[in-house]
């Protein structure tokens, strides 16, 4: 089975790779969005995040979860559909962005005979994006995706001994 590929950039200030201008441009959308849907509302009071989530969610971020151990964060992201190789994480100090994507053919599209009547795929195309509020070994993070459920896991800086910087937890995907 193909690994999941994982970027791992040691520079927080290093922001060369395509995938940083790719999440700011997806973060455009969100913002625009959830003030199109604020502006809608009325711009009360205590709706904000509301509408900043229900945003995320319509342009193209998939259920996730972050856990905070004591010597860790462990995330799980739902990639129901993907393969580990359409999968790419990029690693800073402190944060971590996934993106996955499907490629299809024109070829493949032409083929198809069926009519979509509809459809609740937004895009073919996910990102995530997690801020961690503390420091986190690049190097040590693992990650591996089974029957849909991409799980990551990333050691704590501050609390990794020298032994566990190498081992992030995650055991190798069946």
């Amino acid at each position: 089975m193909a690994e999941v590929k994982i970027q791992k950039v040691q520079a927080i200030e290093d922001r060369e790779l395509p995938v940083f201008a790719e999440i700011d441009e997806v973060l455009e959308r969100i913002r625009k969005r959830a003030y199109e849907l604020s502006a809608v509302r009325g711009f009360g009071e205590g709706h904000a995040l509301d509408d900043w989530l229900a945003a995320e969610r319509e342009v193209c971020w998939p259920a996730s979860e972050c856990i905070d151990e004591q010597d860790r964060y462990v995330l799980e992201i739902a990639l129901a559909g993907f393969e580990p190789d359409e999968i790419e994480l990029t690693v800073t100090p402190f944060e971590l962005i996934v993106r996955a994507a499907h490629e299809s053919s024109l070829e493949q599209k032409l083929a198809e005979q069926d009519q979509v009547r509809w459809s609740e795929f937004a895009s073919n195309e996910v990102f995530r994006r997690f801020e961690f509020p503390t420091e986190i070994l690049v190097d040590a993070v693992a990650a591996n995706l089974r029957n849909g459920l991409l799980k990551i896991a990333a050691l704590k800086a501050a609390v990794a001994s020298p032994e566990e910087a190498g081992d992030a937890g995650i055991p190798a995907a069946a």
